[in-house]
C-alpha cells in the first residue's frame, strides 16, 4: 500500500532559508532591475539576473549561458523569489515548468515527482553551494563584484 507524499514543512522553510543567505552572497551588488552577475564555474558561465525589485521581494532568473554544454532544455534556468523581511528564498519557475505546486499526485500527465518542488529547491541549494566554491566572477565590463 502506498502511503500519501506529505510536505515536510519545517525541512522546506530551512531549505528556503539556507538557499537565502548563499543567494544574498551571490546577487548583484544594487538591487536593481537590469543588474546582472555572472558567473564562471569551472568553464560553464551562467547569469543572475534582478528581474523585478520591491520593497520585501526580488525576482532573479538565474540561467546558464554556455552554448553547446547541454542542449537547451537540460540547461538550468531557474527563477526565484527573494522574501527579504522572512530571509528565504524559493524557486518558483524552472526549465519547462511555470509554476511549482507543493507536492503532485503520481503519476501525473507531466511526470513530475511528488515531492518536485522540494527537488528543485534543493538542486538550487547544491548549485549555490558550488558556485560559493567554486565560482569566479566572469568579467563584465557593465558590473564588477566579488564571491566575499
Amino acid at each position: 500500500m502506498k502511503t500519501e507524499y506529505r510536505v515536510d514543512l519545517p525541512a522546506m522553510m530551512r531549505l528556503y532559508e539556507t538557499n537565502y543567505a548563499k543567494l544574498v552572497r551571490l546577487m548583484p551588488k544594487r538591487d536593481e532591475v537590469g543588474q546582472v552577475c555572472r558567473y564562471d564555474i569551472q568553464g560553464q558561465e551562467y547569469a543572475l539576473v534582478v528581474r523585478e525589485s520591491t520593497r520585501y521581494t526580488t525576482l532573479l532568473d538565474i540561467a546558464q549561458l554556455s552554448p553547446g554544454a547541454a542542449p537547451d532544455y537540460l540547461r538550468a534556468n531557474l527563477t526565484v523569489r527573494l522574501y527579504h523581511d522572512a530571509r528565504v528564498a524559493e524557486v518558483c519557475t524552472t526549465q519547462q515548468i511555470s509554476r511549482l505546486k507543493p507536492r503532485y499526485d503520481y503519476p501525473n500527465p507531466r511526470m513530475h515527482q511528488r515531492d518536485e518542488k522540494h527537488q528543485v529547491n534543493a538542486f538550487l541549494s547544491d548549485w549555490l553551494g558550488h558556485c560559493l566554491r567554486r565560482g569566479v566572477v566572469a568579467s563584465d565590463p557593465m558590473y564588477k563584484s566579488s564571491l566575499n
